[in-house]
């Protein structure tokens, strides 16, 4: 962590003290009463037309068949409605609070004990452009990947988003989402995903698209699976 960070973090701090997001408890952004009551999802979907219940999260046949998708599944960690998790989410996304990311992480940790998800051979995180990066000082994302701490191997630099995008969230419409992203991914090197089960950690989907746009830069590269793993659908 740089000087600068810590000079930063020690101003902030001063003038905005750390409370609970929760319970307004002093020296922490979430405490472990409220983190425990952060509720997990018992029910997956279909990501892709979210009308099929299907074990883990996985895109239901019809949808495969159909061709739209290269998308195998999204497991949802847990439940956008509630309100302390939305607001955790929005403080993390949004003010900048990467403390977040280590109870967040555990957040989608928990999640995972209790499904039968199959472990994946790669952990990726959903990249996020350099010009972005360069703004908002960490991906979101990749914190959350890394701080799951599995024993899986975590590649964060083979697939990259190669074109700048406008943010998803200005995007109402799925159609303006899609041509907004596409081919804004690649994978550097094939050699890393070729016959590989990857599992994609990105904090929040409301279409899957940007889900949708990685899975299929990386199935273009011989990847055997793309599933995600999310907090929580908008």
């Amino acid at each position: 962590m740089s000087t600068q960070y810590n000079i930063r973090e020690y101003i902030l701090d001063a003038i905005f003290p750390k409370k609970c997001l929760g319970c307004k408890k002093f020296d922490t952004w979430l405490c472990n009463d409220c983190q425990k009551n952060l509720p997990l999802r018992t029910e997956q979907q279909c990501p892709i037309c979210t009308s099929v219940v299907t074990p883990e999260g996985t895109t239901c046949l019809s949808c495969l068949r159909s061709g739209q998708t290269d998308l195998d599944g999204v497991f949802v960690a847990s439940i956008y409605s509630d309100p302390l998790l939305k607001k955790i989410i929005h403080a993390y996304k949004y003010r900048f609070l990467r403390d977040l990311s280590e109870p967040l992480a555990l957040l989608l940790a928990q999640s995972l004990q209790n499904s039968h998800m199959q472990a994946p051979d790669i952990i990726m995180s959903v990249p996020l452009h350099p010009r972005r990066l360069r703004w908002r000082g960490f991906n979101q994302s990749h914190l959350l990947a890394q701080d799951l701490d599995l024993t899986i191997p975590l590649k964060t630099d083979v697939l990259v988003r190669s074109r700048f995008t406008k943010s998803q969230a200005k995007k109402a419409k799925k159609s303006h989402r899609i041509n907004n992203l596409k081919n804004a991914f690649h994978v550097k090197d094939s050699n890393e995903v070729r016959q590989k089960n990857i599992l994609l950690v990105d904090d929040i989907v409301t279409t899957t698209t940007t889900l949708q746009e990685c899975a299929k830069a990386l199935k273009k590269s011989d990847a055997k699976t793309v599933s995600g793993l999310v907090l929580a659908r908008e």
